[in-house]
This record gives C-alpha cells, structure tokens and sequence, in this order.
C-alpha cells in the first residue's frame, strides 16, 4: 500500500483510479443508471485530487486495483477493481486505515447492502441514516461508526 500525497496526484494516477472507480460501482452499485454513474464520475477526479489521505494497492505490474481516500477520522471512498475483490484487500485497506488514520467512521448507500455487511463485518454499526445522499438525490445513506468493542 502507498500513500500518494497531494502534489504527486498525476493525470496518469486520477486516470487509473477512475477507472478502478468506474468499474466497482458498475459491479457493486446496481441501483445507479448509467447517466448517473457518469455524472458522478465527472466529480471523481476532484475528489480524488483533495482527499486528505490516498492510499492505492497495486498489482504486481504497478496498475492500480484498489484504494481508498480518508478526510479526518473518516473513510471517505473505498473502492477495489472488481477482478481484485474477494481476495483481502477491503479488510487490508481497512485495516490500515484504523492503524494508520484512526478511522472510525463510514457512510455507505443503504442500497449496496455488500458494503454494508463488509463494514459491519470489520466493526461499524449504524448510528444514523438518510434518506437523501450528498448530492441530495434519494439514495438513503447510513453512516457507520466503529464500534470499540469489536476489538477490531
């Protein structure tokens, strides 16, 4: 895993994530028609760009298969290439994000109910919901919380 700071985000590096992006919430985000999967695409690479932390796991030939970017003490984007997932990666990135960050709290769309069990499987429970995303759209959003008791 590396982090890439900020001032070394190249074209190149957005490009690639974009594209691990786009492909795992094609395979994971099912409820999104694909005008809305590109309109939010168009808002990735400036996301990408300003998160505080980014770290991206590659593969063994140096292309990008997953990563994650955390604001705070928050995992704000998580997302592994659909080949990669299956394979440890969710709970390595997780993991190091609790080790390294002190992360401590997510927010999924209540329609990825993947995400969901993923997260409560590594210690997040739900402490609040809503019923409009970000953006105002009605994709119902559950922010998690890690839960100190798991030990995890």
């Amino acid at each position: 895993m590396t982090e890439i700071p900020c001032g070394e985000r190249d074209a190149r590096l957005i490009e690639a994530l974009v594209g691990v992006w786009e492909a795992s919430v094609r395979a994971t985000h099912l409820f999104l028609s694909d005008a809305e999967i590109e309109s939010i695409k168009a808002m990735v690479p400036g996301a990408l760009a300003e998160v505080t932390h980014l770290v991206v796991e590659h593969d063994e030939g140096g292309r990008p298969v997953a990563f994650m970017g955390i604001a705070g003490s928050e995992l704000a984007m998580i997302f592994i290439a659909p080949a990669a997932r299956g394979h440890g990666l969710g709970r390595k990135l997780v993991e190091h994000a609790f080790a390294h960050y002190g992360v401590d709290e997510v927010t999924v769309n209540e329609q990825n109910p993947q995400a969901r069990g993923f997260y409560e499987h590594m210690g997040f429970v739900v402490s609040r919901r809503s019923e409009l995303d970000e953006q105002g759209m009605a994709y119902p959003i559950l922010y998690m919380r890690r839960n100190a008791a798991t030990g995890l």
